[in-house]
């Protein structure tokens, strides 16, 4: 499995923007490395691929934050 795999397109039907998944994949690579048990069998995966593959399985979401309105 390649880092290409899934693609980038296949990953954004699961985000809003190439920034918000590369952020998301990012904080969970870095849960994992600090110890936090991966959501899928991840033996032999680098802790980014297995963020990637469970953003593409539909496993890791997020919260967008609420805009406030501008108070003048």
């Amino acid at each position: 499995m390649s880092i290409v795999d899934p693609s980038v397109l296949e990953l954004l039907n699961h985000a809003e923007s190439r920034y918000t998944l590369v952020v998301e994949a990012s904080k969970r690579g870095r849960e994992i490395v600090n110890g936090a048990l991966p959501m899928i069998d991840a033996e032999g995966m680098k802790p980014l691929k297995t963020a990637v593959e469970e953003i593409n399985r539909g496993l890791l979401t997020y919260d967008k934050p609420v805009e406030q309105e501008e108070q003048n």
